[in-house]
């Protein structure tokens, strides 16, 4: 009993989810639901009006019995047969918005989806529960359409109850007859666009498997630092509401001429039907029928019954869905902890101090020892400064704190002598370049892949080209079939994966495409070769020319070009200063330096 109590609890405190939905809903079509609501009102109210004018016909037969037919009662006979008609229009009508309504919904909740997971802080995407949460919230985003629905026809089946609308009596098994004669070709059109439906359905699942990736890399971990950093998730949303928008175009036509099709046979059905009714009102007013037969009493009692009996299910129904959409909300109620202040600052151009790192401690959430501890260094315009040590030491949280991925537990980050803090923060990752250590790989084109480096500037082919010139990309892409516009990775059909080396390469070109004040590099040339890592070298001085640089490396060839390094152990820097001092000063550095410099002799 009283996990009864708890169900009938949950549910009811349940039903507070259905108002946000409904929200969500109007906000994907006003017009759409507009026109819903009418259209299941108008259909519940034409069987009241049906049982009206048949009641006026009984009456009108009984008080001319034997008197032939009226012009009257013909002229009845055809209103509540115009009232049929429109009544099955209205059904048609109604079921052709319930899907355009689904799609533009569906459409509607992933790029809030989009947006929603793109403003989040990354320490979010560190959390495993949320990863739950946001699984479930893609499921509920794209499911709680059929509570909508349950909802509308709830509302028509009260409209229904309310004024007594019920079904026509059936009078006999040549009424039925004929009414079957009548909805056979009706049923075959049906199935034929059943048939078009499903061909359809199948042409789209290469775009509604690309709509699902871009759901994904547009809310997920392994992208969201690029996604932050690069500002692409306004580019990432122009795709998905281009193929939405072709999907839901093609849906519409095809249930619009559905609709205009079975209407038309609708009608059909209809003529049939009240052909055969016509016949039954004829033989009763020559007195060959009883008014029985035409009586409605016994229809509208069933009728009534049946509509309560599917209210109080539907209202069930939409209870039980309204407990699955809590995950979807408590994702949308998650605020980012790190955002821009209300007079936020842009970043000077050019920065003429750099970046200053102040007795830095941060400790990620859930963890009580800090990674990194007590951290002051600076970096001016135009210098290189190398980040080593072992794994686990600090360094790519250096990255993270200095691109105000996080803030610091305790002490400060500068930027021209200004709190980091006081930036504004879309300003300041544009102002940044970076390269991480695991980059994303979009299953895009070769173009696009660099291009996501300055995404705004996506159709400047030729500044696409030259970066991956620089980057030695330009040698990758001439070894795809179709260049540029080659599909990579193996998601969709025809595309194309790439070794982790020549994924590199792609990933050093956005750098190249970025062209911002800083460069941050993680790892740069940990999947080349030692002959593509040379010519990278080669290279690598045009890159940072003019540039704050921070880049991250085992490579002790890499690290030695930077102006200045900091090594760090235990999360605090215990040595600084250029290649050649920290050898001579014969501490863990040179002796880093040496183990891997024995595995080349």
């Amino acid at each position: 009993m009283p996990q009864s109590e708890n169900e009938s609890r949950g549910r009811l405190a349940s039903l507070k989810n259905i108002l946000p939905v409904l929200r969500m809903v109007w906000d994907s079509g006003p017009g759409t639901v507009l026109a819903n609501l009418v259209l299941r009102t108008a259909a519940a109210l034409v069987p009241v009006a049906v049982l009206v004018v048949a009641r006026w016909i009984i009456d009108g037969v009984m008080g001319g019995a034997g008197q032939g037919m009226s012009r009257h009662l013909w002229g009845l006979v055809g209103l509540e047969f115009a009232l049929a008609t429109v009544g099955a229009i209205l059904a048609r009508a109604i079921l052709y918005l319930n899907v355009v309504l689904a799609e533009k919904y569906t459409r509607h909740v992933s790029l809030m989806l989009i947006d929603h997971a793109s403003r989040l802080d990354l320490a979010t995407y560190e959390d495993p529960s949320f990863h739950d949460r946001l699984e479930r919230a893609r499921v509920q985003a794209t499911d709680r359409i059929v509570m909508v629905e349950a909802i509308a026809r709830f509302l028509q089946q009260l409209i229904t109850v309310a004024s007594l609308c019920v079904g026509i009596l059936v009078f006999s098994p040549w009424i039925l007859l004929g009414i079957i004669s009548c909805l056979v070709p009706a049923a075959l059109v049906e199935g034929r666009f059943g048939a078009e439906f499903y061909a359809m359905s199948f042409r789209h699942t290469p775009k509604r498997r690309e709509l699902d990736y871009l759901r994904q890399l547009g809310a997920s971990r392994e992208s969201a630092k690029e996604l932050k950093i690069f500002g692409l998730s306004p580019f990432l949303k122009s795709r998905y509401e281009k193929l939405s928008g072709e999907i839901l175009e093609d849906v519409v036509a095809h249930f619009g001429r559905a609709f205009r099709g079975l209407s038309l046979l609708s009608v059909l059905g209809s003529l049939g039907y009240y052909g055969a009714y016509a016949f039954a009102v004829y033989k009763t007013a020559r007195g060959e029928l009883s008014v029985g037969e035409l009586t409605f009493l016994a229809g509208a009692i069933a009728a009534a019954n049946r509509n309560i009996q599917d209210m109080f299910s539907t209202a069930v129904g939409v209870a039980d869905q309204a407990l699955y959409i809590n995950d979807m909300l408590a994702f949308f109620a998650v605020k980012p902890a790190i955002r821009s202040g209300p007079k936020a600052l842009k970043v000077p151009r050019p920065i003429r101090q750099g970046f200053e790192f102040r007795d830095v401690t941060f400790s990620y959430p859930g963890r009580t020892r800090p990674v990194l501890e007590g951290a002051s260094f600076r970096l001016a315009p135009g210098e290189r400064i190398a980040l080593i040590g072992e794994n686990g030491q600090g360094k790519t949280t250096i990255v993270k704190l200095l691109m105000r991925l996080y803030d610091p537990t305790s002490g400060q980050i500068l930027l021209d002598g200004v709190d980091l803090r006081e930036y504004d923060i879309d300003d300041l990752w544009h102002e940044v370049g970076v390269i991480f250590q695991d980059f994303a790989r979009y299953e895009m084109t070769a173009a696009d892949n660099i291009a996501v480096g300055r995404i705004e500037r996506h159709g400047e082919r030729a500044l696409i080209e030259e970066a991956a010139d620089k980057s030695l990309a330009n040698m990758v892409v001439e070894r795809l079939p179709r260049g540029y516009e080659q599909m990579l990775g193996r998601r969709f059909d025809g595309g194309v994966d790439l070794s982790g080396g020549e994924w590199q390469k792609i990933a050093l070109a956005r750098a190249y495409m970025r062209d911002a004040q800083l460069l941050v590099l993680d790892e740069p040339t940990a999947a080349l070769d030692a002959r593509a890592e040379l010519d990278v070298f080669h290279r690598f001085g045009e890159l940072t020319a003019g540039k704050m640089a921070l880049l991250i490396s085992h490579r002790f060839s890499t690290v030695r070009m930077a102006d200045r390094i900091l090594v760090l152990s235990q999360g605090k820097i215990v040595e600084e200063g250029h290649h050649d001092q920290l050898l001579a000063s014969g501490g863990g550095y040179a002796t880093m330096y040496e183990l891997q410099a024995s595995r080349y002799r």
